[in-house]
């Protein structure tokens, strides 16, 4: 063989590996897709995106594949993540696919717009993705809730589910200050817990609940108790509101508070009662009633009270008639006055005395008795 021979075949074998190395590169470049349903995303700043991504293997062999993100706009964090670990390549068999998890967090400070990058699988298979960032980025913090007004009486503990959230990139402490009217009690509660502050991680929500107590006598209406979550670079202010529907309440007793009186069987004694109404809202139609022992009675004037206003006081009258044949001793009434929304309850002992005939009656049946002795003693004394 000559060696022009010789020089031929080596060159046609050395440019036959190379276009077969060639070949063989381009086929795996090729082989390798990734793909993931939503390429473009719209969100408003400080939010997470999570793209579920797969890498599939379309070729024949076994492909390493070297995954990198590229183009990702300053101060934006990614994470790339498989089966749970952080990665940088993923082995696919032959017709197969890996999933992979693209973390995206957007960043509080970001303009408004269309921001570009791409998943890189080797040198030359890409993912185009899009975010549109939906409004302009800003440092603040955001304080809100859910049903931020409530109905109740007086009495009632009006307890308010808030969301804080800190929409800055760092962490930040936050005190929380309130401007209720004079009386009103708020408070501030983090895991049931009463706080005046707290510390809040970046970009992330806070339960906060805040207890409101009305003050005493409070007149129904509409009361706004301001709050707010402040801190050196950021303030969020929240509204409440509490209805209150008034409260029921009062009072039934006698002018010196005494409850216990004298009376004697048979006859009939007047006592003066008072009602008070202590609540916040008007009573109407109040209706006094008793129980008392057999055979007794006991009368009322008047019979009924239209109105009491919130803070006054009335007087009525109970008319009681005691069992004529009742024996001496103490005895219980029960008075109450109701309405349709309140009752209030008293208890009276009344004391039954002797009737004063019979008195005078025992008092002679004793003198008889020792004017028979006397004149039996004169009679008979000397024999």
């Amino acid at each position: 063989m000559s060696k022009k021979t010789k020089w031929l075949r080596l060159f046609l074998t050395l440019t036959l590996g190379i276009i077969s190395t060639f070949s063989h590169a381009v086929q795996t470049n090729d082989s390798v897709t990734l793909y993931t349903p939503y390429t473009k995303i719209s969100v408003p700043p400080g939010e997470s995106i999570d793209y579920a991504i797969e890498v599939i293997n379309n070729g024949t062999a076994l492909q390493n594949v070297d995954l990198a993100v590229t183009g990702m706009p300053r101060g934006w964090i990614y994470t790339l993540k498989s089966g749970g670990y952080t990665i940088g390549q993923l082995s696919v068999l032959p017709g197969e696919r890996k999933s992979l998890n693209l973390k995206v967090d957007v960043p509080l400070q970001v303009n408004k717009g269309n921001y570009k990058f791409n998943l890189a699988a080797g040198q030359t298979t890409l993912l185009p993705l899009v975010i549109n960032i939906s409004e302009q980025g800003t440092f603040k913090t955001e304080f809100s809730c859910g049903q931020p007004n409530m109905q109740g009486v007086s009495t009632s503990t009006f307890t308010f589910n808030v969301n804080l959230k800190n929409q800055t990139a760092e962490k930040q402490q936050y005190a929380f200050v309130a401007d209720a009217p004079r009386g009103w009690n708020v408070t501030f509660k983090s895991n049931y817990q009463p706080v005046t502050s707290v510390i809040a991680e970046p970009n992330a929500p806070q339960s906060i609940t805040i207890d409101i107590k009305a003050p005493d006598r409070v007149e129904a209406g509409k009361y706004k108790i301001p709050v707010s979550a402040s801190n050196s670079s950021s303030t969020s202010n929240l509204d409440l509101e509490v209805v209150i529907t008034g409260s029921w309440n009062m009072e039934l007793t006698t002018p010196t508070g005494l409850l216990s009186t004298q009376i004697t069987a048979g006859e009939t004694k007047q006592l003066e009662l008072m009602i008070t109404n202590t609540g916040s809202s008007e009573l109407a139609d109040i209706k006094p009633e008793f129980t008392a022992p057999a055979n007794w009675a006991i009368t009322f004037e008047p019979k009924k009270l239209d109105k009491l206003p919130s803070g006054s006081s009335t007087r009525f009258y109970a008319t009681v008639k005691a069992d004529k044949k009742a024996i001496p001793g103490d005895y219980v009434l029960n008075l109450e006055a109701k309405t349709p929304e309140v009752t209030s309850r008293i208890s009276f002992r009344v004391s039954v005395e002797t009737p004063l005939l019979w008195g005078w009656v025992g008092i002679l049946i004793i003198l008889g008795a020792l004017g028979s002795v006397y004149y039996l003693f004169r009679k008979y004394g000397r024999r």
